[in-house]
Formats: C-alpha cells, structure tokens, sequence
C-alpha cells in the first residue's frame, strides 16, 4: 500500500491516487489541494455576498455546521490568534483554513496582523 504524502492514510490498492508536484495524494487531499480558497478573493466576495443578498441571508443564516461553529467561537472570544481557531476544531487545519476563507468571502469574519501574529475576527 502507498500512504498519502500530505495525510499519511494509507491509499488501499483498488482507489485512485494522484500525483501533484511530485507527491502522491488520496482523493480527499487531492480535491482540497486543487480546490483550496483563498480569503483575498475580490470575485468570491463578490460573489458570496450576490448570493447572499439573493437568499435574503443575514449574520450565520446558510452557514454549514462547521462554518456556524467557527463563527460563533469568534464572535464569542471577540478576537482568536489563527494558531488558535486552526486548532479548536475537531478538523484538519487546511478544512478550518477552507472555512474561514467562505466566512472571509461573506464578509463574516477577517484576519488583521499585529506584528508578527494574525487574529480572526467579526468583520
């Protein structure tokens, strides 16, 4: 069996695996790699906030479970550290990352630096 050079599951011989950039990825990395968000994404502002407005949402309506959860633990703190929020979820860091880039685009939550530290905040 193969492992998978970003999550160390083991690759059973019967699924796909993929190479990207020299290294070998189960399907769920895979997706994630090609598919990462970025929360400095004008058009996906843009977007996200169109949709938004379409569905008449307001604050955490719409929001998937875990997209409500992050939300709610910034708004509650007022202020986390990103090392922090990355790591008080029962997700991997890059899912909680995904997350925070859609609550990013729909102008929920932001990052600001101080020094050398970066803090998620409510926008």
């Amino acid at each position: 069996m193969v492992k998978c050079d970003q999550c160390q599951i083991e690759i059973p011989k019967d699924e796909d695996k993929h190479e990207h950039y020299g290294k070998i990825l189960c399907e769920d990395c895979y997706m994630e790699v090609l598919g990462k968000p970025t929360a400095c994404d004008p058009s996906a502002v843009a977007s996200a906030m169109h949709a938004r407005r379409e569905l008449g949402q307001t604050g955490a309506e719409g929001l998937t479970k875990l997209q409500k959860t992050i939300y709610d633990y910034v708004k509650d703190k007022g202020e986390v550290e990103r090392e922090e929020l990355l790591n008080s979820f029962d997700a991997p860091p890059w899912e909680v990352e995904k997350q925070f880039a859609v609550l990013r685009h729909c102008e929920l939550l932001k990052g600001r630096k101080v020094g050398n530290r970066v803090y998620m905040t409510l926008f």
